[in-house]
């Protein structure tokens, strides 16, 4: 029989031993980003020899920089998550306090599934919609930039509706029955109770969403990224995006330069991601001052 401090110390050990190992795993992969794809980094990276101002005010458009890229992304991201947040949100909610058990179990179950559904898959869905879409609807109909952030929304539609599900399932009972015992509907309690107490865990919900979004290829690279579109003009143009740069760039490359500049496409990335979950936490910092003050 081992003795339980024995035990205590071998957890403890393989905790930190854990820990160092995913923290030696980041440091690396951020060191060789950075060894890598420093040199690159610059105005010339994004703009190319386009002056910042009219590059920024759109007079002239950006070819051979990262700008039409950063735009597509940033433009990705906010009609993704804007599609799927109210659905996410309504879909949590509801399921939370309103469906009944059976129906919770039997939709529980099925919103899991989809949230392990391969992003490839959800790809060839977007487009096999695209050429339905194509075919017997509008023939000027391709894949796009709706497209792609309405199969993106698919994506993540998961992940916000179980975070916020979650989310409100598990505030105390003291704050569920406080509204309610001085005359609130169950609407009004939800609305200026039980969402506001809760948002600053949804908003990690959000935060997946937001990477998902930044992130992702395959669904992309099959609904309507091209490698030179510059910044797209309408939700049913092409577009460009950091991700399908830096994947095209990883494997088209034609010397070393342009791989340098696929590294420091990625450490742009990494950065606009970086400041989304910044910003993320920060308002989700700021929630939980606000509960707090209230309660």
């Amino acid at each position: 029989m081992i003795p339980n401090s024995v035990k205590d110390r071998l957890l403890a050990g393989f905790s930190w031993m854990s820990a160092l190992l995913l923290t030696a795993g980041l440091a690396v992969i951020l060191g060789f980003l950075i060894i890598k794809g420093a040199p690159s980094l610059g105005v010339g990276l994004i703009f190319a020899d386009i002056p910042v101002l009219e590059a920024l005010l759109l007079k002239r458009q950006v070819f051979g920089g990262l700008f039409p890229a950063m735009a597509g992304t940033f433009l990705l991201v906010l009609i993704s998550v804007g599609i799927s947040l109210p659905l996410g949100l309504a879909t949590g909610v509801w399921l939370a306090e309103y469906a009944p058990l059976s129906l919770k179990k039997i939709f529980s179950f099925i919103i899991d599934i989809l949230a392990g559904i391969p992003s490839i898959v959800v790809g060839l869905f977007g487009f096999s919609i695209t050429v339905f879409l194509h075919h017997y609807y509008d023939n000027r109909i391709f894949p796009c930039l709706l497209i792609s952030a309405l199969s993106l929304a698919f994506l993540v539609l998961p992940y916000i509706v179980k975070t916020t599900q979650g989310a409100m399932e598990s505030l105390p009972l003291q704050i569920r029955l406080t509204a309610p015992s001085l005359g609130a509907s169950k609407f009004e309690n939800i609305i200026y109770v039980l969402l506001p107490s809760s948002l600053s865990d949804i908003v990690s919900g959000i935060v997946l969403a937001i990477g998902r979004c930044a992130e992702d290829t395959a669904v992309i690279m099959l609904t309507g990224v091209v490698a030179t579109a510059g910044v797209p003009k309408s939700l049913f143009s092409n577009f460009e995006a950091l991700p399908f740069y830096i994947f095209y760039t990883a494997s088209e490359y034609a010397d070393q330069s342009e791989l340098i500049k696929g590294y420091g496409a990625a450490l742009i990335l990494l950065l606009i991601c970086s400041i989304l979950f910044v910003l993320a936490h920060l308002i989700k910092y700021w929630f939980d001052q606000k509960v707090n003050f209230r309660h």
